[in-house]
């Protein structure tokens, strides 16, 4: 019976490790110091498409992008993995447009975009699929994948429950102010955003530790 060499494990560094954790907690720390300058803004502003929240929506989607069009097309890294990836985050930087595409292109522009932007990248990885299975075999098992689950579910999952207008209501009562849902969805949703983009961020680093252990 063959032996199976082992696969190569990239190293991590301790310290990188402790200070980008560091810097993550800054950036949060920044960011949510801003969501409380944000709620001194006149309220038609606050938690709007144009307020401070939904701007860093946007900010970390449009990072997220550019890091997955970083890995794919410069490191060459798991192509169809982050194929999909950019997708996805492709078509919620999109929909966090809507309502301008609606105003200056289209009623109903960012529908018509995102499925311009999704068909063909599906087509691309079903056609692909047993190889885009191996590539996630592998990144399943990196730190990049925790953050991006994590990231994920806060933003497509747990922001849309805890953002229910019937629970705010329920909640609050005679008090309750649509600006009490808004924050709290907007703000989850925002938290979940950077987890993404922190997922990005280690993906490229995963990828690179990578190629430098199998050269």
């Amino acid at each position: 019976m063959l032996n199976t060499p082992p696969s190569i494990t990239p190293a991590i560094s301790f310290r990188a490790t402790c200070a980008r954790a560091l810097l993550y907690i800054l950036i949060i720390g920044a960011m949510m110091q801003g969501v409380l300058w944000e709620t001194g803004l006149p309220e038609k502003i606050r938690f709007s498409e144009v307020g401070f929240t939904e701007s860093m929506q946007t900010l970390w989607l449009l990072i997220s992008c550019l890091l997955l069009i970083y890995a794919r097309q410069v490191l060459g890294g798991l192509p169809r993995v982050t194929l999909l990836m950019f997708g996805l985050l492709g078509a919620a930087l999109i929909r966090e447009q809507d309502a301008f595409l609606d105003a200056y292109v289209f009623d109903g522009a960012w529908q018509t975009l995102v499925t311009l932007l999704l068909l063909p990248i599906l087509y691309c990885v079903l056609r692909q699929r047993h190889a885009f299975v191996r590539e996630f075999e592998e990144f399943v098992e990196s730190f990049a994948f925790g953050l991006f689950a994590a990231g994920f579910l806060c933003t497509f999952a747990f922001s849309r429950l805890y953002g229910r207008s019937e629970m705010w209501e329920a909640l609050l009562a005679e008090r309750y102010v649509r600006v009490f849902k808004d924050a709290a969805e907007e703000v989850t949703e925002l938290f979940g955003y950077t987890l993404l983009m922190f997922a990005m961020v280690e993906l490229v680093l995963w990828i690179r530790r990578r190629q430098a252990s199998s050269q």
